[in-house]
């Protein structure tokens, strides 16, 4: 590894990760989570096609679209690469090191994504984002207008029992102990506003380790124009 690099050992992971020489990163997700969230979110093949994971963070799901081969990889971030968020891009460039990775990288944050400054995928990836951002519907304007073909989204549901798309505003650390988490959608809103932006057929699925209760819940949504 370049020696200006910290060691895995200095880095605080959220994503673990397992690499071919038996070297592993104990994130504070674990392994076996991200694979089964991965067979979800991946359950429609990336292979071929050009993939914009925004909010990629550590990067797992950016290498894992890589692996099952994606034409192209782009991995954005700024709220844990050098905003807000407690992470750093540390983890990721210890990854894309150690993994010979082709994945491309830009630190911007979501209310900037837009076709002059990323251009258009296939597929973009916004997973476990919708929540932190303080205008959800604006900022998912933002993901379409960069989206051609599928956006795979996974988030925070709640009052998915409520038979209107309405979504629930979280005060202080109330969601999750985290400051910086502030909406949760129902699926009927989820639906609704992705209907309003072009969006036409939907797939719910909800998160493969999580119960859903009537309060709320995750889910991977893709939606297709």
């Amino acid at each position: 590894m370049d020696g200006s690099q910290p060691s895995a050992e200095m880095i605080h992971w959220f994503h673990s990760h397992a690499f071919a020489d038996g070297e592993t990163t104990q994130g504070d997700k674990p392994a076996e989570t991200l694979r089964k969230e991965a067979e979800v979110i991946f359950r429609h093949p990336v292979a071929g096609k050009r993939v914009l994971d925004i909010g990629a963070w550590d990067g797992f799901f950016s290498f894992e679209a890589e692996r099952r081969g994606a034409a192209r990889v782009l991995a954005t971030d700024h709220f844990c690469w050098s905003g807000d968020g407690w992470g750093t891009k540390a983890g990721f460039d210890y990854a894309h090191a150690k993994l010979g990775s082709r994945v491309e990288t830009l630190d911007i944050d979501v209310p900037q994504i837009s076709r002059d400054t990323v251009g258009t995928f296939d597929v973009v990836l916004f997973l476990g984002v919708l929540y932190h951002v303080k205008d959800p519907f604006s900022c998912l304007e933002r993901v379409a207008s960069v989206t051609g073909e599928m956006l795979v989204l996974e988030t925070e549901t709640a009052l998915d029992v409520l038979p209107w798309p309405v979504m629930r505003y979280y005060e202080g650390a109330e969601l999750n102990n985290d400051p910086t988490n502030f909406w949760a959608p129902n699926q009927r809103a989820l639906k609704a506003m992705l209907r309003d932006i072009g969006f036409r057929r939907f797939e719910i699925v909800t998160h493969p380790l999580l119960k859903p209760n009537w309060k709320r819940t995750r889910v991977v949504m893709h939606a297709w124009r």
